[in-house]
């Protein structure tokens, strides 16, 4: 069945990643071993049909194989490793919206979702999640991949397919998590929406109080479900995305490291180049020369999907 989906990926995804003619799908091939990329990942699914990937956001780490799915609920600042090629997924983007709007149409229908067991991933907001696609998932998103053969067909079908698979989804031991995920007002949903705060903001100078008052959470609340979603502290989350939008810059080559560092909101250059080599194991600039001279597609690494 995988087999199936695979080939699919490989007739329309052209280099590492490529966005297709159906909404919100996304297509990843890889064919050579990745060992530490910095991506940012925003609330999605991965469908992975062949080979591996490992996925650490802060203290949180996630590995998923063929057959898996792995769900990332925010916008997470990711170090990605590619620990089996060849690497294929289909990658879904969540919206929320169209979520909603099938749990109305579920509610009061069907199978009730059983509530999670208390203390297990599901039962609390988490950024990312990872498990094993059922028969029928992989046959949902195979049949909405295939879709791109026959583009006269997208317009029609792709929206009731991708309800098909939101819907196989949610009947899923995942289920709770989407549907918190997706309720306005849940804790999901409040640390979904001041990550994007503070991605909108990032090169600015924040403080713990300002990011708790916009959140209308308490500091330590805000903390304390933050860092369960995320891996990370607010403000090492706002650290996070700072240092993978400098390397970005550094990989193009048209600032220098100080310029960089100023852009991205740093006022000392030299905490810059501290944690910076921190982050990515040597200084700015012999990191951009390195970045540089690597082959395709590993040259600019925040610039594509796995």
């Amino acid at each position: 069945m995988l087999d199936r989906l695979t080939a699919a990926i490989d007739r329309h995804c052209v280099g590492p990643s490529s966005e297709t003619r159906i909404p919100r799908l996304m297509l990843v091939s890889v064919d050579e071993p990745v060992e530490h990329a910095a991506l940012l990942y925003e609330p999605m699914i991965c469908f992975v049909t062949d080979g591996a990937k490992r996925t650490t956001s802060g203290e949180l780490c996630e590995v998923a194989h063929a057959g898996d799915l792995l769900l990332t609920t925010i916008d997470l600042p990711m170090a990605v490793a590619l620990e089996k090629t060849p690497y294929r997924s289909a990658v879904m983007r969540l919206d929320s919206r169209t979520l909603a709007a099938l749990l109305v149409e579920l509610d009061g229908t069907g199978p009730a979702v059983p509530p999670p067991p208390a203390g297990t991933a599901a039962a609390t907001a988490v950024g990312q999640i990872s498990a094993e696609m059922t028969p029928e998932l992989v046959d949902a998103v195979t049949r909405w991949v295939e879709l791109l053969d026959a583009p006269e067909d997208i317009g029609p079908l792709a929206p009731r397919i991708e309800s098909e698979i939101h819907y196989r989804l949610l009947r899923g031991s995942l289920g709770p998590l989407l549907r918190q995920w997706s309720l306005a007002g849940s804790t999901a949903s409040r640390v979904r929406e001041v990550a994007r705060w503070i991605r909108e903001r990032y090169t600015e100078p924040l403080s713990i109080d300002a990011i708790a008052a916009a959140a209308h959470m308490s500091p330590a609340g805000l903390h304390r479900h933050f860092k369960a979603t995320t891996g990370m502290s607010p403000l090492k989350y706002q650290k996070h995305l700072r240092l993978q939008e400098a390397r970005r810059r550094l990989a193009l080559g048209d600032a220098t490291a100080a310029q960089i560092a100023r852009a991205v909101g740093y006022v000392s250059a030299t905490q810059f180049s501290r944690e910076y080599r921190s982050a990515y194991g040597l200084p700015p600039g012999q990191d951009a020369a390195r970045l540089r001279a690597r082959p395709a597609p590993a040259r600019t690494p925040t610039d594509w999907q796995v």
